[in-house]
Order: structure tokens, then C-alpha cells, then sequence
């Protein structure tokens, strides 16, 4: 039901001393050098590569279960044609990237959804600002809501029955609300997340390593599975009212028919992810809590999922927290975290965005070691991971440590080439002129020839 504030990834100016950023560097570039922003144009999701007994079980939790663990009595959808309105202050990129987004919707999923002026709209997606987010709801980046249709209505409803999504028994009206004074990929990946659940299941399941519907943000938009999930939530053989043993009945036909080569393959039945590792995560990346809190966090998250024998890309996830947590207080406990982590999601499938992710800060170890091949070893399997995953904060980031790297190698002209064509993708990925420059000092004052340390 909402988008958390849990960065995941791309501080890496901590694994090194403190430093003075005005001084100068192969990195900077002036404003008026800045080229246009770069937007993935072609999306390219993969069909879901899982059992479909495997699909059914998934789909069960997170369309019966809320993220607080409530259950809910009967499922509900839209009925009919969906039509779709943006109110608020919507910036610029908003537009476009939902257009692709209902177009998406309409061809891999299936429903039938247009985007409309008219106020009787089915779903309104309300952009405002940051500020006006949190203080309704502090964590999060983004959120839906039931029956209201903006967020004045929302501050006059909330606590009441009229957004209690338990006593729904279908939807009508939903609203979204997405930040506008954020980068274009956050907006994007606040709106995927934010409709995906305004029209379908409401929860979000951390032991699904491919999907959106899961709170590590690893996903940025909605991908195979994803719309696998929501093209069975609208098959015609479910309905508004039924029960969680009524769409299990249905769910194995339904399947069968949409995702055939999901027949033959085994189940895996991941273990359920329990409250209390849930609990230390959102402590330990979450917002509100102190280094120390945050440290032990990541630790007691660790120790959980080795304790319930998880081998799989939660543990995976628990080491990489814990690195990030590190890597002020210890950078080379933080870089055996980051091995640690990169080794549990190796033997997990679908993990190629968390090893990229994973990468930039084995990269960036390596980079500020002044270990340029090995850098560039770390970093070249995961450019087109990044590229294929539409997330431009990774790609521009792993694009600039290879900038950083090539110097390295006394490679200047390439990287000069390589540290340009990074910008269009930093500039959707950072958004403003200043955090896209605040990204290239950061990862510039890592290399040991910038003069830095």
C-alpha cells in the first residue's frame, strides 16, 4: 500500500575518509555540459521463471494478506473499464512514463485502462510534494488509498471505515499519491509500485526475488511475474466477493492457461519471511533510527535469516544492509559483508539487479584501492542488467565507477566517453543539476589519482 523511504543502494562516498568536495576533479562538469536525459524507451520483462503451483501460492498471500499481516476476507478488483486521471502538480516526466506504463498494462496484462480528464475517474494519481506525503505518513515515499480521490479527502478519512481496505468489497475509486519534487525515476518507480496495487494485491512478500511487490526496492518497475499476477487478478474466472479457498480452486486453470510454461516446473515453496526480520530491516534502512540502532538492526536481520536456514536472496539482502551500515564505521568488514552478499544472491535465481547492485559497491572498494581491472571486471556483466532492469541510478552509477576505473587504466580518452554518456541516465536517475553533480564528486573523489586521500 505504500512505497517505503528504504535506499537501497548507491552511497559509496562512505567507504572512504571524509573529504573536501570543492576541490577540483577529473569528474566535474559544468552545468551547461549537461546532455539531455536519457529514458528507457523499450521495456523488456521476462516471463516469470517459476512453477505456476509455486504462482498460485504467492498470489494467494498477496492478494489475502495486508503488509501488517491482516488477512483479508475476500478479494476485490475493478470491474469494467478502468480509467485513470492525474490531479496536483505533475512534473514533467510524469506523463510519458504512465503512458508507457497503461500501455504496458493493456498489452501484458490484459486490463483494459485508458487515461482520462474526466473527475469520475476510476483512480486519481495526485501528484504533490514530498512534505505533504510524510505528513500524512512519515515512511513512506508514496502511497494508495481507498475511496477519496485526494489528499484532503484522505486527511479527513484516514482512521475511518471508508479507507479500510479489510471492509472493501470492491473498488471503485482509489487514489495515488506520488511525490513531484523528486528525480523522474523516483515518480516512475513510486508509480508502478503505487498502481500495481491500486488495481490488484496489496501486499508485498520479501521472498519474491522478482517482483515489486516486495519492500527491498531492489525492482524498479513492474516486471514479468508482476504482470503475471495482475493478468490472473483480472481473469475472467475470478471475481469480486470470492474467498482465499475459492480463487485457490480457480488459480491452477487460471495459470495453466496463462502461463503454460509455468506447468512443468518444480515448486521451490520459499519459507514465509517472518515479522521479526521484517521488523529489523525496515529499523536498520528505514528512517528514525541512529547509526548504532540501525547497525544492530542489520545484525539481529542477519543473524534471523541464518537462523531460519534461508539461502536465497533474503540473505543475501541481510549482508548487503549490514555492509551498508559498515562501511563508516569499518570500509573492509563492509567489503566482506558486500562478498558475503554477493556470494548468497550467486546461489539464488533471479538476482541479477541485486548483484548489480551489489557490484557498485565492490566496485567502488576496488576503485578507491586504485584496482582498476578489477573494477572493470566487477562492473562490465552488470551494465546491461541495469539497462534491462530500467534503472538509471544504477546504470549511471556503475557507469561511473567504469569512468573511474578506465582512469585508472590510463584509459582517459575512454572514459571521458563512458563518464559523458552516464549523464542522460544520472539526470533521470538524480534528477536536479546539483544531485547529479553531488554523484559524479562522490564516485570522481573514490579514485586515489583525483588527489582525494
Amino acid at each position: 500500500m505504500r512505497r517505503f523511504l528504504i535506499p537501497l543502494c548507491l552511497t559509496l562516498g562512505a567507504c572512504m575518509p571524509a573529504t573536501n568536495t570543492e576541490a577540483p576533479t577529473r569528474g566535474a562538469i559544468a552545468d551547461s555540459s549537461l546532455p539531455p536525459m536519457k529514458i528507457f524507451a523499450v521495456p523488456s520483462p521476462t516471463p516469470p521463471a517459476r512453477s505456476n503451483r509455486d504462482i498460485a501460492r504467492d498470489f494467494a498471500d498477496l492478494a489475502f494478506t495486508m503488509e501488517s499481516g491482516r488477512e483479508l476476507p475476500v478479494m476485490t478488483r475493478f470491474e469494467g473499464p478502468i480509467t485513470v486521471r492525474v490531479t496536483g502538480k505533475p512534473p514533467a516526466g510524469l506523463s510519458p512514463d504512465l503512458t508507457r506504463l497503461l500501455y504496458r498494462l493493456r498489452t501484458e496484462a490484459g486490463i483494459d485502462i485508458t487515461q482520462t480528464k474526466d473527475k469520475s475517474a476510476n483512480i486519481t494519481i495526485e501528484a504533490v510534494s514530498r512534505n505533504d506525503i510524510r505528513r500524512n505518513l512519515p515512511q513512506a515515499a508514496c502511497f494508495v488509498a481507498p475511496n477519496i480521490s485526494s489528499l484532503s479527502q484522505y486527511r479527513s478519512a484516514r482512521r475511518t471505515s471508508k479507507t479500510n481496505w479489510a471492509l472493501m468489497e470492491s473498488r471503485e475509486k482509489i487514489a495515488i499519491f506520488l511525490p513531484n519534487d523528486t528525480s523522474p525515476q523516483e515518480v516512475r518507480d513510486c508509480l508502478h509500485e503505487e498502481l500495481a496495487q491500486a488495481l490488484g494485491p496489496l501486499n508485498d512478500l520479501y521472498r519474491l526475488s522478482d517482483s515489486v511487490f516486495n519492500d527491498d526496492n531492489v525492482h524498479a518497475v513492474l516486471t514479468g511475474f508482476d504482470m503475471t499476477i495482475l493478468r490472473a487478478y483480472y481473469d475472467p474466472a475470478l471475481a469480486n466477493g470470492m474467498s482465499r479457498d475459492q480463487v485457490s480452486a480457480r488459480l491452477p486453470s487460471v495459470l495453466a492457461r496463462i502461463n503454460p510454461r509455468g506447468q512443468n516446473r518444480s515448486p521451490h515453496y520459499a519459507k514465509s519471511t517472518s515479522r521479526d526480520w521484517i521488523s529489523a530491516i525496515q529499523t536498520a534502512l528505514g528512517p528514525g533510527a541512529g547509526p548504532v540502532v540501525r547497525r544492530n538492526a542489520a545484525n539481529q536481520a542477519l543473524a534471523i535469516a541464518q537462523r531460519e536456514g534461508w539461502n536465497d536472496h533474503r540473505l543475501g539482502f541481510s549482508y548487503f544492509a549490514l555492509g551498508r551500515l559498515m562501511q563508516s564505521v569499518d570500509a573492509d568488514k563492509a567489503h566482506t559483508y558486500f562478498l558475503y552478499a554477493d556470494r548468497a544472491y550467486r546461489q539464488s535465481p533471479n538476482t541479477a539487479p541485486h548483484r548489480a547492485f551489489v557490484a557498485t559497491q565492490l566496485a567502488a572498494y576496488a576503485v578507491s584501492a586504485g584496482r582498476g581491472q578489477e573494477a572493470q571486471n566487477l562492473i562490465s556483466p552488470h551494465l546491461s542488467v541495469a539497462a534491462r532492469h530500467e534503472n538509471a541510478v544504477l546504470l549511471s552509477t556503475l557507469m561511473l565507477l567504469r569512468a573511474e576505473s578506465l582512469d585508472l587504466l590510463e584509459r582517459s580518452t575512454e572514459a571521458s566517453q563512458v563518464r559523458l554518456d552516464s549523464l542522460g541516465w544520472a539526470r533521470y536517475g538524480f534528477g536536479p543539476d546539483w544531485a547529479v553533480r553531488a554523484k559524479l564528486r562522490e564516485i570522481a573523489a573514490l579514485n586515489p589519482l583525483n588527489g582525494r586521500y
